[in-house]
């Protein structure tokens, strides 16, 4: 199973690229994860946010393949614990399909790409910023990993 992060945002500081990579070469082949950096949509004193947000839309649009298991990053998602996450992942893996985690930019996903997830997932009911979540992704998915192979990282 292959985990793909589209995630809404470019030229993350180089710590976040740090963190992701820590937990990133960590993870095994078949538990890969990939982040692609999606551009945001046009912000800005007199922009248009709703146009902002669809063109972000447009963007994570077309970069989903047709077979793969979305699951779109929400605060309105359901919380999961690292149990339920792990669990949440073998369930992922026993289907046969990939994963795409969806994260919209800073106004958040369209409407109707969060109606076509699969699930809605919520890391946390605080608003955290973009670059932090990337990381705190990473590292999730990797502990979510260690307990479904009895790994002792998950003490």
């Amino acid at each position: 199973m292959r985990v793909r992060l589209l995630a809404v945002g470019t030229r993350m500081p180089a710590w976040v690229e740090e963190g992701v990579e820590t937990y990133r070469k960590r993870l095994p082949r078949d538990f890969a994860l990939t982040v692609e950096e999606i551009a945001p949509g046009q912000r800005g004193k007199n922009a248009d946010t709703a146009r902002a947000i669809a063109t972000e839309a447009e963007r994570l649009r077309a970069r989903l393949r047709g077979d793969e298991h979305l699951v779109a990053l929400e605060v309105g998602g359901k919380a999961w614990s690292t149990e339920q996450l792990a669990e949440q992942a073998e369930a992922w893996r026993m289907g046969g399909r990939d994963v795409a985690l969806l994260v919209g930019g800073p106004d958040g996903l369209a409407p109707e790409l969060s109606a076509a997830a699969d699930q809605r997932w919520s890391l946390s009911p605080l608003t955290l910023p973009h670059p932090l979540v990337r990381i705190l992704l990473a590292e999730q998915l990797y502990r979510a990993w260690t307990l479904m192979v009895g790994h002792p990282y998950h003490r």
